[in-house]
């Protein structure tokens, strides 16, 4: 039986916390999903949320003023900046493997190019639950993965394993 793509929901927050409204977002998908109330949510040692009692897989980001959150049944990473987001184009150096640096480097709106790669890796230390350390410049990413959505003035990064 094929699986089932992930849920996806997202809100302002309104001066409400993104923690807050991550979470009344997961209940609301979680009862979509399975008609139930939320079940209780553990942590792994290096930070990664789950379900103590559910097959299925979350994961919440937020912005300023944005939440997003996924639910699958595979293990699921989404990340979200503002499309508007001041970013120094000196982090590309840091981040960037060398092909990403090349799709960086030929993009026509550079800053919009290192938002998306953003995005991505962070979905991705999400996704496999081992969050960002040092430097991100592993990965092989291009600003144009379809996998990146344009929500509500921001781009959003769903990526599943």
């Amino acid at each position: 039986m094929p699986m089932s793509e992930p849920l996806l929901a997202g809100a302002r927050l309104e001066g409400r916390g993104g923690h807050e409204v991550g979470r009344e977002l997961l209940a609301g998908l979680y009862f979509r999903k399975t008609g139930q109330a939320l079940p209780k949510i553990a942590v792994t040692d290096r930070g990664k949320p789950y379900f103590e009692a559910s097959p299925l897989h979350f994961s919440i980001t937020h912005t300023d003023s944005h939440a997003f959150c996924a639910l699958s049944e595979s293990p699921v990473g989404i990340d979200a900046e503002e499309m508007d987001r001041r970013i120094s184009p000196r982090l590309a150096e840091k981040i960037l493997s060398p092909a990403e640096k090349a799709r960086y480097d030929a993009a026509p709106d550079r800053r919009a190019a290192l938002l998306r790669l953003w995005v991505l890796k962070e979905a991705a230390a999400k996704l496999t639950g081992e969050g960002l350390r040092g430097y991100p410049n592993h990965t092989d990413f291009s600003p144009d993965d379809p996998r990146i959505r344009e929500i509500d003035g921001c781009y959003v990064a769903l990526l599943e394993g």
